[in-house]
């Protein structure tokens, strides 16, 4: 996610530069046609108008259901800041007696597990994601190919050799994790450290917590409906095609030099209608890890830090910090 008050315009430019140069070159051939040949294939810019008036409503669609995603993906991660509080509250003030320190860092330590699983399951590649855009040297194309390593070091920190046994060869740890917090809470229920009302709002939390991991996976695992991220595509391929020819048959009437003003102005109307399409396009994946996602990493790290100071923890991480305006 950037952090910063605006993209610059370089910066953006620098973004989606490629079909404005493409845009500018296919104009100029339009053009030079035109003025040096006799081959005449302007088209009246009438029609040409009423297509872009229909592919702007329909990026405006594209683009109001990509940003309902990135924006419902944060309150999921918003939800899951509150409940996790909510549970390490609860932990603290409901697990009494004895060894009730290291109790409470046990069930802590196994909530902040469950939530790294889930944010490095959340990471994992999909063949509709933008693979090759991830952050530089945070989250590769290919990092499938080391989620368990990088997964299990981060694990050993919160889980016992015997929980980390359990876990190893599920397809959904997180899931799993969630499974043995919810059994360990019965087990100190079972043992008196707490009576059943108290053992209800544990299980109320896990219960949440499973939501929210359910939403988050909803979104990782359903696409943007292929047919209408293709058809947004390809409309504004076939606009821009002929927003060349278009525009030549309004100067075509001019001999002076604001006659080349033409090919640049029509690169501008592709650049435009590619960078709107490009936006929505780029927000349909909010856990992909590219430079406009929700921060999953810094929220989860904020997360383990409350936490962590809640039982008064030792070595607590510090805050995850933006790179050169990127949060991550």
């Amino acid at each position: 996610m950037y952090i910063k008050r605006n993209y610059g315009f370089w910066m953006t430019l620098n973004w989606s530069k490629k079909p404005f140069i493409i845009g500018l070159l296919y104009a100029l051939i339009i053009a030079l046609l035109y003025h040096f040949t006799d081959i005449d294939i302007l088209i009246p810019w009438q029609p040409i108008s009423i297509i872009g008036i229909a592919v702007a409503f329909y990026l405006g669609f594209k683009n109001n259901r990509s940003y309902d995603t990135t924006w419902e993906a944060r309150k999921i991660w918003g939800s899951i800041v509150n409940n996790s509080r909510s549970f390490s509250a609860a932990v603290v003030a409901f697990v009494q007696g004895q060894d009730q320190k290291s109790l409470q860092k046990e069930i802590v330590y196994r909530h902040i597990a469950w939530m790294t699983a889930l944010r490095h399951q959340l990471r994992l590649s999909r063949p509709w994601e933008h693979l090759n855009e991830r952050l530089n040297a945070i989250y590769s194309p290919v990092v499938c190919e080391d989620y368990n390593h990088k997964l299990s070091q981060e694990l050993e920190q919160f889980l016992s050799p015997a929980e980390l046994d359990e876990i190893k060869g599920k397809a959904n740890l997180a899931t799993q994790i969630l499974k043995i917090q919810s059994r360990r809470l019965q087990e100190l229920r079972d043992e008196g450290y707490f009576e059943d009302f108290r053992h209800m709002e544990f299980h109320h939390l896990i219960v949440s917590f499973y939501e929210d991991q359910g939403k988050s996976e909803r979104i990782k695992n359903f696409p943007f409906p292929r047919q209408y991220a293709s058809t947004a595509l390809w409309l504004t391929l076939l606009f821009c095609i002929f927003v060349p020819l278009g525009l030549m048959d309004i100067f075509k009437s001019i001999d002076n030099w604001t006659f080349w003003l033409g090919p640049l102005l029509s690169a501008l109307i592709i650049w435009i209608f590619f960078l709107m399409e490009k936006i929505g396009d780029y927000s349909e994946n909010p856990f992909e890890g590219t430079y406009n996602d929700v921060p999953i990493t810094s929220i989860a790290r904020g997360i383990e830090i409350d936490l962590r100071e809640m039982i008064d923890d030792t070595d607590i991480p510090k805050p995850i910090e933006a790179n050169n305006g990127f949060l991550m």
